[in-house]
């Protein structure tokens, strides 16, 4: 058992038996099911220890609750901070960095106003220029990384084309506004369905205040647009 995750605290606060069954050790998802509501936050937030992101995805209410969050676009869900979070989803084919770049540049004009003008602006475009050039190589850094642990080796095969066939080839997107579109679709999917590798799930999972009144109505909204 994890440690700071007792069954004992847990059933003794719902006043059920410590031979309950499912123990919330046990079977945590399925407790969850049935006691969700009922827990108050600095008990619900241990069964972080016990459960996945991934696992927790097949209580609707906490799919619901996610639902929400990515509809009131957070900033960490965001095109232009998910695309550095989260590299490896982006196919975008621009200059990784110059957002970043950009933004030391400005850093540099505001904060070394004791040099002339030109000294000040050939610090910033330097300054600039190493950031989005700091940036890139973290970029190519994850990718490599990420490609490393994605590789499995391919196994022989009598025929290309039965291998072809399990992989359909992935139409990319026409023009750089379908690509941000399907980019930060892939990225509220990822995050519904607890695959965003690194996002901060335990915010959203456990907060009561992203509940909806009708939570069924919630999650077949979502799938119709799908």
């Amino acid at each position: 058992m994890q440690s700071g995750f007792q069954d004992s605290d847990i059933l003794s606060y719902l006043a059920l038996p410590q031979d309950y069954n499912p123990l919330p050790s046990v079977d945590p998802i399925e407790f969850l099911k049935r006691h969700l509501h009922e827990l108050p936050p600095n008990i619900i937030q241990r069964f972080s220890l016990v459960t996945t992101p991934k696992q927790r995805t097949t209580i609707t209410e906490i799919r619901n609750r996610r639902l929400k969050f990515t509809e009131s676009r957070p900033r960490s869900l965001s095109f232009a901070v998910a695309r550095n979070t989260w590299p490896t989803l982006w196919q975008g084919r621009e200059r990784r960095g110059q957002e970043e770049g950009k933004e030391e540049q400005e850093w540099a004009k505001m904060n070394f106003l004791g040099g002339s003008e030109q000294q000040v602006g050939n610090l910033a475009k330097l300054l600039g220029d190493m950031e989005e050039e700091r940036e890139a190589e973290r970029v190519r850094f994850i990718q490599r990384t990420q490609a490393n642990d994605d590789f499995v080796p391919e196994e022989e095969s009598d025929s290309e084309d039965e291998n072809d066939s399990e992989y359909p080839e992935i139409q990319e997107p026409e023009s750089p506004q379908e690509a941000q579109a399907l980019f930060e679709r892939i990225i509220r999917e990822r995050f519904i369905y607890g695959l965003l590798e690194g996002a901060d799930y335990d915010s959203v999972d456990w907060d009561e205040w992203l509940d909806v009144d009708d939570d069924r109505n919630a999650e077949e909204r979502w799938f119709d647009d799908d």
